[in-house]
């Protein structure tokens, strides 16, 4: 048998789809090295997003391509970019906003599950809970308790299953309503971004309050933000305020990595038939319809919410089962989508100072 040539190979990885990126790996840049000697083949790929438990299933691809080849697979999660004229945040490489037009479309337990997915896919992982007037991350986390303060003026963030968190809900009584105007808001919800010592995050996950208003509007301009994701519902009228969900990020230059269908079949837990109580194909309709990517979908499934009321989503408390596979994919399509925007070199250029004699 003839051995393989760099060449060779490299054509046969032109082959290979990611399916997370829908690029080959030589399009995408996944190749760090190849080596050949005599008939062994060495092949190391850099995904650009945490796959953890991808990371097999890539290997398998590569090999049906090249049988022999002794393949490595590793993930390095970069900065990039935000929109201009807001600072990227210390410690923190990428915030990903979660939102919705509407409240009641699941948005906080898809936010807490994608957050723990990305942590399980291998990142480093945190959530600010930006819900001011109904933060629910602290029960759906399980955390009690106030954060800490070393020096203070600022906030050391919780802590729960590997993830760092944030919420007003830390700091006020679970059930005293913050009756406060959209200034105070803002306010607190800056302070609570940029006051926490985040600790050399891959991701910030910020679930984002409900609708499309001046607060979620002044948010989206003044928080450095890589890239968003849609949750919505099947039925016509989620789907209405998703679509102005979806116009203000345009509005404000940050982009839509994809659109998440929540709540998408009703499967019953006596004899197992699944229906689409709220319609079919609705999110993935709308990403079509804007060119955007559509994410994954998501069941109506009542283990998701005994998992979120009860301090365990399901990402933790059956992290082998299929909806949590579900949020998983969710999360490397999500980070993948992310590689492929923009890095950020800010941080890569000194900074000139003019100084007069």
């Amino acid at each position: 048998m003839t051995a393989m040539t760099h060449d060779d190979i490299e054509a046969r990885l032109k082959k290979v789809i990611d399916p997370h990126t829908e690029l080959d790996l030589v399009a995408g840049k996944n190749i760090q090295d190849i080596s050949v000697d005599g008939d062994v083949v060495k092949i190391n790929l850099v995904l650009g997003y945490p796959a953890k438990s991808f990371e097999p299933e890539m290997v398998k691809l590569v090999q049906a391509e090249i049988p022999d080849a002794i393949v490595s697979v590793s993930s390095n999660t970069v900065a990039h970019e935000v929109q201009e004229g807001v600072k990227p945040l210390k410690g923190v490489k990428n915030i990903i906003a979660v939102a919705s037009g509407k409240g009641g479309v699941g948005k906080s337990t898809l936010s807490v599950n994608l957050a723990l997915a990305l942590s399980a896919e291998g990142a480093k992982v945190g959530i600010l809970d930006a819900d001011i007037y109904g933060p629910s991350q602290p029960r759906m986390l399980g955390i009690s308790g106030k954060p800490q303060s070393k020096d203070g003026k600022t906030l050391e963030p919780m802590n729960s299953y590997h993830i760092q968190a944030m919420s007003i809900g830390f700091l006020v009584d679970e059930e005293s309503p913050m009756i406060w105007r959209g200034p105070m808001v803002t306010q607190a919800l800056e302070q609570l971004l940029k006051d926490t010592q985040w600790d050399d995050l891959d991701y910030l996950v910020v679930d984002m309050p409900p609708g499309t208003g001046d607060i979620q509007l002044t948010l989206a301009q003044k928080v450095p933000v890589s890239g968003s994701v849609i949750v919505t519902t099947p039925q016509d009228i989620a789907l209405l305020d998703a679509r102005k969900a979806y116009k203000m990020f345009e509005k404000v230059e940050i982009p839509v990595l994809g659109v998440v269908e929540n709540m998408s079949t009703h499967i019953c837990s006596n004899c197992g038939h699944e229906e689409h109580i709220f319609g079919e194909g609705g999110g993935q309709t709308m990403a079509t319809d804007y060119g955007t990517e559509f994410l994954g979908d998501v069941p109506l499934d009542r283990q998701i919410r005994e998992g979120a009321d009860g301090g365990r989503p399901s990402v933790v408390s059956d992290p082998d089962g299929a909806v949590s596979l579900k949020y998983k994919a969710i999360a490397r399509k999500t980070a993948a989508r992310l590689a492929m925007r923009k890095k950020d070199y800010s941080a890569k250029f000194p900074n000139i100072v003019i100084q007069q004699n």
